[in-house]
């Protein structure tokens, strides 16, 4: 065996090993990555960036549910406990600047609440949701400025 056969195999091992302690960055390598990209990018009209975005759900009513609903999130393979974990790195990792004040972590029992009942219409959901957010955005600044 080549050394760079030995060096895949290796690396191999040692994400199946932070995915069995249930480590969220490698949770993410191999559950969400593909479509959302190394960096949290997404791919335009195939899967929404996380960048400077996930934050932004928390601070409206039903945009934390939806992260958990959302199909990729509702139907992982993960457990409750893994799948809140990932959510509140995630958040943490691609939002910081964006998380309100008070963020408490996903916990496992929320998300095995939540997920049981997955979106059927993601994307009108998401444009209603982004629509608030913009609103209080708006009105944020708003307040802001007076």
């Amino acid at each position: 065996m080549s050394r760079g056969h030995l060096a895949a195999l290796g690396a191999a091992a040692l994400l199946m090993a932070g995915a069995a302690r249930g480590d969220p960055r490698v949770d993410y390598i191999l559950n969400c990555r593909g479509c959302h990209g190394p960096d949290g990018a997404g791919a335009p009209g195939a899967a929404p960036s996380f960048r400077d975005q996930l934050g932004k759900f928390l601070s409206v009513p039903g945009g934390r549910e939806y992260l958990i609903r959302v199909p990729g999130t509702a139907q992982s393979e993960l457990d409750d406990a893994r799948t809140a974990a990932l959510l509140t790195w995630l958040v943490r990792e691609f939002s910081p600047a964006e998380v309100p004040a008070g963020f408490a972590p996903y916990t496992a029992a929320e998300v095995g609440r939540e997920r049981r009942e997955p979106l059927s219409d993601v994307w009108r959901t998401r444009n209603a949701l982004l629509q608030a957010i913009a609103a209080s955005a708006t009105a944020n600044g708003a307040s802001a400025a007076r």
